[in-house]
């Protein structure tokens, strides 16, 4: 997606203060200083409940679980918190595709 033009801020807290993929790479999500349109979760599905409760503390938009991700526990909390723009079980990047190739 980066090679499409896309700004990707790496969340990982192992390496927080480095760098991924050429960005500066935060613990959390409400550390990144800026607005964030999507936050794509490549995380195991158990822990989605866990970045449900961390998107709703960040300034962003849209909560995507990639393929293969679900859980019915995240996608309450979420609503709960106010987020109605949820995507599970999708790839962005096969989507992003889709989308353009309909154009």
């Amino acid at each position: 997606m980066q090679a499409r033009g896309y700004k990707i801020i790496p969340v990982n807290p192992k390496v927080a203060g480095g760098e991924i993929l050429g960005e500066k790479a935060y613990a959390s999500l409400a550390e990144i200083p800026f607005p964030v349109d999507i936050v794509n979760v490549y995380r195991r599905s158990e822990f989605l409940p866990d970045v449900a409760r961390d998107f709703l503390k960040a300034d962003a938009k849209i909560f995507w679980a990639q393929l293969g991700l679900e859980s019915l526990e995240a996608e309450e909390i979420l609503r709960a918190g106010g987020c109605d723009d949820i995507v599970m079980n999708r790839c962005i990047k096969r989507e992003h595709t889709r989308l353009i190739l309909e154009q």
